[in-house]
């Protein structure tokens, strides 16, 4: 199973909590921790793009980094682990998104890779007068189908002459193309979302769900691995899960009831309103899973709590579920996370086991 970080390029990490760790993004932050994660022979480490925060006493969010431009820094310092960038695709052109990646697998010496975000947050885009209207919410897999396309057509052709409802290409060129075949990643996890990945994309990126629960996205994964058969390709699910470790499960579990009595709720609040923009009925998107919850401080996403020993043992359950192609990893404290998780947790996971020989 294939292990990655999803760093912290906007401020305070995925915690919405006073109480939880408070730091601003930097590039020498994400620098070090992903030196570290490649020290500790983790697989990748990527980047997400938002562009407008939740405020609340914590700002959460209110502050960050642009995605291709730090893993470019990142790609330059590193030398094995792979790297991916999030391209928000309203802002900008599919022809210009290429080239960047291009640029970045030169510098990465082909370890580059791209995740494709729609854009559900009307905020982020409204402010640069780039939100496209309510329409958005029904036509976004449409439009970054086309995105999707024209981003291959010029990755392995060197041309595209594509004519779509929202993007038309006039032989366009691009030159040099990429050193690899370049990996996509979608985050989708609605019906149309997994029938996007199943047909464009390499990697399916999920929430997970609840706390301690490590198999509870197994209906997910085989949902997705039924689509790709369809589409007759393979594409392997990966769990964003965030680790909350300490020397025991009294430790751990202490610390996150001390990361929920922090709990910005009027951060939390401005969150649940913003996923609630999509009126559509159904409730097996991303966005909605982020306003399920009454106290969403760790966004909802799947959360594994306990000792190095108990996270170690449900990452091996993680692994266990067919269609599984590893976890993107997040952290209360992402430098010390990642050292522990690389001398505490890794060397205990049974599907780690060559990483760790290796390491040794």
């Amino acid at each position: 199973m294939q292990i990655g970080v999803f760093i912290p390029i906007n401020n305070n990490g995925w915690l919405i909590s006073e109480t939880a760790p408070q730091y601003m993004p930097s590039f020498a932050l994400n620098r070090d921790i992903t030196l570290a994660a490649e020290r500790h022979g983790l697989d990748f480490v990527l980047s997400m793009i938002k562009l407008h925060g939740f405020g609340g006493k914590t700002r959460f969010w209110d502050h960050g980094l642009e995605s291709f431009t730090l893993m470019a820094g990142l790609a330059a310092v590193t030398t094995r682990i792979k790297l991916f960038a999030s391209v928000a695709t309203l802002t900008i052109p599919p022809a210009i998104a290429a080239r960047m990646a291009v640029t970045i697998d030169s510098i990465s010496n082909g370890r580059f890779g791209l995740n494709l975000v729609t854009g559900w947050q009307k905020a982020e885009y409204d402010q640069m007068g780039l939100w496209p209207g309510e329409s958005h919410f029904h036509r976004r897999y449409d439009m970054l189908a086309e995105y999707a396309t024209i981003l291959r057509e010029l990755w392995e052709r060197g041309e595209s002459d594509f004519k779509g409802e929202f993007f038309t290409m006039n032989r366009c060129q691009l030159s040099p193309r990429p050193s690899v075949p370049m990996k996509l990643i979608c985050a989708g996890s609605s019906t149309e979302g997994l029938r996007f990945t199943a047909r464009h994309a390499d990697y399916s990126f999920t929430l997970g769900k609840g706390i301690n629960q490590p198999q509870a996205f197994a209906p997910l994964a085989q949902r997705m691995q039924e689509f790709a058969r369809e589409a007759g390709r393979e594409v392997q699910t990966f769990v964003l899960c965030m680790v909350i470790a300490a020397e025991t499960d009294e430790a751990a579990w202490a610390r996150w009831e001390h990361i929920k009595s922090g709990a910005d709720q009027e951060a939390i609040a401005w969150m649940q309103a913003q996923a609630g923009a999509d009126k559509r009925p159904g409730a097996d998107t991303n966005v909605r899973q982020l306003a399920d919850a009454a106290s969403a401080v760790n966004i909802n996403m799947s959360t594994f709590i306990g000792s190095y020993a108990t996270v170690a043992r449900m990452l091996d359950e993680v692994a266990s579920v067919p269609g599984t192609g590893g976890v993107l990893l997040t952290f209360d404290d992402f430098l010390k996370g990642v050292e522990d998780f690389g001398t505490r947790i890794q060397p205990l996971m049974r599907c780690r086991q060559r990483v760790t020989k290796e390491a040794a």
